[in-house]
């Protein structure tokens, strides 16, 4: 009986204690108060004690090094506890630098820590310009500790960008010391991202707008980070601790679209939602390595890795996309790029990346360089952490040292101090043939740049290359002279490939040229010709066989003398522009032609020039005086802040007349990028002036037409928010006075622009129409101005569709739809107008090719 009783007493305590330990723990906070904490999610839950946190069966006291936050604690708790805070910004007050042994841990329960304050209407810009941040934190060994299974559950976000409540591109946090981790967190700028949190959805809130502009996370300077179970939520320039020398991310997640991602980091495990074409702009020193990862494209055109250089690393990798998804490493990848892959599949097939570029994809398939990401052991697949993670320092993260040294003993070959990447300098060599020779050097690295030593290098250009250089490969083999051996006419690229035994490669770019000659003399010397057919032709002979290709540019003078020169056309592609036609802005100027005697095997020589004896005349222009054509395949685009008739004022973006002219080129003529790809055309760097001014008097009537082709591909034009292109017209060039259309990016879409009929007044704009959202302003895009009794009308429209033959909206009200894939506006306008300029004014951050314009007045 009495042992019965006992069993009876023991099983009555200890549910009794099981109980409790399940309920809301109850604590007392000073001497007159007490607080029932209720864990927010009571399927994970937290159990708080006032002195102690207890989660998942780890109780942790309080102390200077392990601070506790949760968000909905009142300030009456809080104030009884210095180690114990409700909102982030009190928490990283009570911040002291950690160290490798003893971490500075902030344990967050769940909730939505607001870095910035959401409803707070001012915009946040840095003191000095540059990054604005939320906050800055210099602490080494700070762990960010989420207690929650669910990284979703404890989230540290902002919602501002670029534009979007800040100047600049906001940044949540800016992380200073070594050994910084993460782990059951979310980092999440919630800009152009909606913020849901099913926990409490109160603390939800809906993304600040449509637009995706530069919305960042994390910026650091450390090295040995660690995020774990972590995730980072934005769009573009998602920055997850951007700028850790080595980094691991394990079982974490992201969303972004270009610009995004770390281009030191490991990945492990990891899942990525790419939302655009280039996650990462580039990597930098060994680049970026994915192993066992799962990346879903959501993007309907060709996915790339980069946007610029950089290696990147993919093993096990598993890509999910849209049937016929192209994966290259970058768009135009370099001769001299190379990046490693294996097991990658792409909807569950085995796939290359970069087929179109099979000299940047080593597959490491047999090869001993595998072993550095990963390797089979006792039947299991180990992903080589220890080997990329290691540097000199024996870091370790995932705690794989013995699991790796075990399989070193066992499989007889090494698995540590294993490199990675292969490196040859210089990476581009120019070498004459006969006078110069140039030294390649290479060097082998360990993940994170650490050097080794170097046993066999291999050395070897193409076979059908070999006449052009000869290789001497000092003793050491990491170094090699390279002897240019031309013996043709003709400059040539060669590549020269170093690899080791393990399978890493690296490249050069030689272009090897032929023994080079002395510029060929004359043996006619340059004349002009009178005008015939409104052309004037250059004559001259030079002393040589080969193909003549002189560098001429043709100049408006002021006298015979050269006087007061002004450039206005120059021959490209190594073909001497030999005929000028001649145009209205000619009349009333001594034509001069400088020429460069040049041929494929001597530098151009020095100029000689040649004077017409007699000004231009009226008669002698046979082109029509009232209409302008031209592609500036041989514009002049030397600086020309003057403003004359007959001529293109190529200057600095002018926002007023009385901005200062640089003497710096804004444009030039040349080859696009992304957008503009594969394409020639009028360039100009960030902004520009481009202002034709015609000769004579224009009654008011004017048309302006122009095909041009974006670098961006999405509709969204340029590269942030309120930046532009204007297309003016019947206007005055000095004091920047007229009419036009105005093409601006905005925060409400990520692929439109807006665009609205303007009028200028001393360079002050004033909008004549409301604005029309539009997904026209992309690669490439056919603009209509024109002037006609009274009427201004703007058209806009996809090149290759109808041009809108209907008004797009009533100009008094705004449209009803979100956007329209073509634009027709009108306004009415003073029709008594004398102001004859028409042009671009840019300010559009990306730049935008000028491929044609025509240019037509009465």
């Amino acid at each position: 009986m009495k042992h019965t009783y006992w069993l009876l007493l023991i099983a009555l305590v200890t549910n009794l204690t099981s109980f409790l330990q399940a309920q809301p723990s109850t604590n007392r906070v000073g001497s007159a108060s007490s607080f029932q904490y209720v864990s927010l999610n009571p399927k994970d839950p937290i159990l708080y004690e006032g002195t102690h946190v207890t989660y998942n069966g780890q109780r942790i006291k309080l102390g200077p090094y392990d601070l506790f936050l949760d968000g909905q604690l009142t300030d009456e708790v809080v104030a009884a506890n210095p180690y114990v805070f409700n909102t982030l910004q009190s928490a990283v007050k009570a911040l002291k630098p950690g160290s490798e042994s003893q971490p500075m841990t902030l344990h967050m329960a769940p909730w939505v820590y607001w870095v910035d304050d959401p409803d707070d209407p001012a915009v946040r810009e840095a003191p000095m310009g540059g990054t604005p941040y939320g906050l800055m934190i210099d602490c080494p060994w700070l762990f960010f500790h989420g207690l929650s299974k669910d990284p979703a559950h404890v989230v540290l976000a902002a919602n501002r960008g670029q534009t979007m409540g800040a100047k600049g591109n906001f940044t949540l946090f800016r992380l200073l010391g070594d050994g910084i981790r993460s782990e059951g967190v979310t980092f999440g700028n919630y800009c152009n991202v909606d913020l849901e949190f099913p926990l409490n959805p109160s603390l939800g809130r809906p993304k600040r707008g449509s637009a995706i502009v530069q919305a960042q996370l994390i910026h650091c300077n450390g090295d040995k980070l660690v995020a774990r179970k972590t995730r980072f939520i934005s769009r573009l320039n998602l920055c997850p601790f951007v700028g850790a020398k080595r980094i691991l991310f394990d079982q974490c997640h992201f969303e972004s679209t270009d610009d995004a991602l770390c281009g030191t980091g490991l990945y492990h495990a990891c899942t990525l939602d790419f939302h655009s074409s280039k996650p990462f702009y580039s990597t930098s020193g060994t680049g970026a390595v994915f192993l066992n990862c799962d990346i879903r494209v959501l993007t309907h055109g060709r996915q790339y890795f980069t946007k610029a250089n950089g290696q990147v690393g993919l093993v096990d990798t598993r890509i999910q996309s849209a049937p016929d998804i192209y994966l290259g490493w970058r768009d135009q990848p370099p001769l001299v790029l190379r990046n490693y892959q294996f097991g990658v599949m792409q909807n569950d097939h085995p796939v290359s990346v970069g087929v179109e570029d099979p000299f940047a994809t080593i597959d490491m398939s047999g090869k001993p360089l595998l072993d550095a990401y990963r390797f089979e052991h006792r039947g299991e697949v180990v992903y080589n952490t220890y080997n990329l993670l290691r540097g000199d320092d024996d870091w370790d993260p995932q705690g794989l040292k013995e699991k790796v040294l075990q399989a070193e003993r066992d499989l007889g070959r090494p698995l540590t101090g294993l490199p990675v990447q292969l490196t040859v300098r210089p990476s581009n060599l120019r070498l004459e043939t006969g006078k110069d020779q140039g030294r390649l050097t290479a060097s082998l690295l360990r993940f994170g740049g650490g050097v080794t030593l170097i046993d066999s290098l291999t050395w070897r250009v193409a076979p059908d290359q070999a006449h052009l250089v000869r290789l001497i490969v000092e003793a050491d083999g990491k170094t090699c002279t390279v002897l240019p051996t031309q013996q043709g006419d003709s400059t040539e690229t060669v590549v020269v490939t170093v690899s080791d035994r393990t399978g890493l490669e690296a490249a050069a770019v030689v272009t090897v040229l032929p023994s080079m000659l002395e510029p060929p003399s004359f043996i006619r010397l340059p004349s002009l010709s009178a005008p015939k057919d409104g052309v004037v032709t250059l004559d001259y002979a030079l002393d040589m066989t080969y193909t003549d290709q002189s560098l001429v540019t043709w100049y408006r003078c002021t006298d015979a003398s050269g006087g007061g020169a002004v450039p206005v056309a120059v021959s490209r592609h190594q073909q001497p522009l030999l005929n000028y036609t001649l145009s209205a802005g000619d009349v009333g100027y001594y034509l001069m032609a400088t020429i460069q005697p040049a041929h494929l095997r001597c530098k151009p020589g020095n100029p000689v020039s040649v004077y017409a004896t007699a000004p231009v005349s009226a008669p002698s222009v046979k082109a029509d005086r009232r209409r302008l054509k031209t592609t500036f395949s041989q514009a002049a685009t030397f600086p020309q802040p003057a403003v004359l008739p007959g001529f293109w004022t190529m200057d600095v973006y002018k926002a007023a007349p009385s901005t200062t002219a640089t003497g710096s080129s804004s444009w030039y003529y040349g080859e696009g990028m992304d957008g503009a790809a594969h394409r020639e055309g009028l360039l100009q760097g960030r902004s520009g002036t481009l202002l034709y001014t015609p000769v004579g008097e224009v009654s008011g009537n004017m048309r302006f037409n122009l095909l041009v082709t974006p670098f961006k591909t999405a509709g969204q034009g340029f590269s942030v928010a309120d930046l532009f292109m204007d297309v003016v017209l019947q206007f005055d060039n000095v004091s920047l006075t007229g009419y036009g259309l105005r093409f601006i990016r905005t925060i409400k879409h990520g692929n439109t622009v807006d665009a609205y009929l303007v009028r200028y007044d001393q360079g002050a704009v004033t909008a004549l129409s409301q604005p029309f959202t539009t997904t026209c302003f992309k690669p490439s895009c056919r603009i209509a101005v024109s002037i006609i009794d009274g009427v201004l009308t703007a058209k806009a429209w996809q090149e290759g569709a109808e041009a809108p033959q209907t008004l797009s909206v009533d100009t008094t009200t705004a449209p009803s739809s979100p956007y329209h894939s073509a634009v027709f506006l009108q306004a009415v306008v003073p029709v008594s107008r004398s102001l004859g300029g028409a042009g671009v004014l840019y300010n559009g951050g990306s730049s935008t090719m000028i491929d044609e314009v025509e240019l037509g007045w009465d």
